[in-house]
């Protein structure tokens, strides 16, 4: 039986609290079907297998929950942080749902001052019981999500969250995510991409422009759909193990989920 991989957040915290804005625009608090959910996030139905890793990953932060094991609601956490009256309380609500993962949590009750280099973070996530590829990808996520939630700055000041998502952003959470750089999307549902989190990170800052030098290399699936994926020149053999991995922690949550 193939190794597995400890269940870890496949996209980074920022990421995360955008797609669980959008069902709250929805559904506000109401429970809803699965496959309600997965809609509102851009995908067909919750059979989808980046649809169910994305709600995983959402349940993971504790951005939704599933009272009854069936259908699916936004926290309450979630509106809590939408009209949080100041930025001190918005950062109490960001650091507990970074440190909910379990795997997160250990990581930064470890690294309590500042985070090591990736190459500690990844031999520790071995350790732990991730296989490397999965490391990657894993470290990705955690560092792009600490930096989203300002988690060491908080921690050493009471300055504002740099990066924190607030009412006056300028995010349009109504509106699907433009497709960016380094992402694996399909042409009818850019959202079932799986992001390279350094560079997800960045989008949050405008950072990020389109590489006129990458290759699209055009993928085609069932039923007439096609997907891209959008490779930067040079192309090392580590940057094709870390793209693997990602979309393999992607597609890990299907069966835990119980989507079908």
């Amino acid at each position: 039986m193939k190794k597995r991989s400890p269940r870890a957040p496949s996209i980074p915290l920022g990421d995360a609290i955008e797609r669980a804005m959008k069902v709250y625009h929805k559904e506000k608090r109401h429970p809803a079907p699965p496959d309600a959910v997965a809609q509102h996030l851009g995908y067909k139905n919750a059979s989808n297998g980046a649809a169910a890793s994305a709600i995983a990953t959402l349940r993971y932060y504790g951005l939704i929950d599933r009272p009854d094991g069936k259908m699916i609601s936004v926290s309450k956490d979630v509106e809590s942080y939408m009209y949080a009256p100041n930025d001190e309380l918005k950062r109490e609500i960001l650091n507990s749902w970074l440190k909910t993962p379990p795997v997160f949590s250990e990581l930064l009750e470890q690294y309590h001052d500042q985070l090591p280099s990736d190459e500690n973070l990844k031999f520790n996530l071995i350790q732990k019981g991730f296989l490397p590829e999965a490391a990657d990808a894993c470290l990705n996520v955690f560092r792009a999500s600490v930096e989203f939630a300002g988690y060491y700055e908080s921690a050493s000041s009471d300055s504002e969250v740099g990066g924190g998502l607030d009412a006056d952003s300028g995010l349009d959470f109504g509106a699907r995510p433009s497709t960016d750089p380094g992402s694996v999307g399909s042409e009818s549902n850019p959202n079932a991409g799986a992001s390279v989190t350094a560079q997800r990170s960045a989008v949050y800052q405008g950072a990020v422009n389109p590489d006129p030098g990458a290759d699209r290399i055009p993928v085609r699936l069932s039923k007439g759909r096609r997907a891209w994926i959008e490779v930067p020149s040079p192309f090392y053999d580590a940057d094709k193990k870390r793209l693997i991995a990602q979309i393999e922690l992607l597609l890990s949550d299907d069966e835990e989920e119980g989507l079908d």
